[in-house]
């Protein structure tokens, strides 16, 4: 005999997904109605603030504003790996969730090379915006 299967039995498995997305976003609510652009809302960057070097999340707080607002242009602008860790957590979710409605079980097998690529283009993206010709990528 099967057991029985409730609304509530079928939705449990939702619940981390769904509580992922409600967390981002809150946090984009609260950054679309707190200004980054603004000065002493958010605290400095301690990396920026000591040596004057961008890090690879410096702007990103006026990209999620720019993004919250519909704004893509302004955004790109402020921190473009950014708004592509963005579109990348979207696409991860929305795999995530659908994966979970169909009851088939979603593991996030990366090769390490895929790591490797990751960090090297944060590290080119780091250096790139801190150069002279890469002037266009800082905030």
């Amino acid at each position: 005999m099967r057991p029985k299967t409730t609304a509530a039995t079928r939705a449990a498995p939702l619940a981390t997904p769904l509580a992922v997305l409600g967390g981002v976003a809150a946090a984009f609510a609260y950054v679309a109605t707190v200004d980054p652009n603004t000065p002493g809302h958010y605290p400095v960057c301690p990396l920026l603030h000591y040596t004057g070097i961008y890090c690879p999340g410096c702007g990103g707080l006026r990209s999620a504003y720019a993004v919250a607002h519909g704004d893509l242009g302004a955004a790109f602008g402020f921190n473009a790996l950014a708004v592509a860790g963005y579109a990348a957590f979207a696409v991860f979710w929305v795999v995530w969730f659908s994966r979970t409605v169909r009851g088939r079980p979603f593991t996030v097998g990366l090769k390490p090379a895929y790591v490797w690529g990751v960090a090297a283009v944060v590290i080119a993206f780091t250096i790139v915006r801190n150069l002279p010709f890469g002037a266009a990528l800082a905030p």
